[in-house]
């Protein structure tokens, strides 16, 4: 195969590909469309049975998709997704020390004390009662 025949071959490849460019618009288009088509049909046939709320229209549908991937972000891959105002909080945690890293969960933690890590059961009306247990005597 001489260069010239090389060139003339990635030459109608590119064509092919640059052709081929101009359906991205319109398939991206048919998949947001078909995604608030079945957004649109979720909420129809489950919510109003179970919430009691009203049904949608299809452009109702598209904007709540849209305005849900405003909020919540995009996805993506390696953990990139999520909404896109704590993207620079994910960062900049990364790029903390062990040390560092070690501080901000402990400042979290008591921040956040009364959530999560619950002693025994889900007796939230009564305070509880701390016995101390006698130690066995030798």
């Amino acid at each position: 195969m001489t260069n010239r025949n090389f060139e003339d071959t990635a030459y109608r490849h590119r064509l092919h590909f640059r052709k081929k460019l101009i359906f991205v618009p319109f398939l991206i288009v048919g998949i947001l469309a078909l995604i608030s088509y079945i957004v649109m049909l979720l909420w129809n046939n489950l919510l109003p049975d179970i919430f009691h709320v009203t049904t949608i229209t299809y452009w109702q549908a598209a904007g709540l998709l849209i305005l849900s991937k405003i909020l919540f972000g995009f996805g993506g891959p390696k953990g990139r997704g999520g909404a896109p105002w704590m993207r620079h909080k994910i960062e900049r945690f990364k790029n903390m020390s062990p040390e560092e890293q070690e501080r901000f969960r402990e400042q979290m933690r008591a921040r956040c004390s009364k959530w999560g890590r619950h002693q025994g059961g889900f007796d939230w009306d009564e305070p509880k009662t701390t016995q101390e247990v006698p130690k066995p005597t030798e």
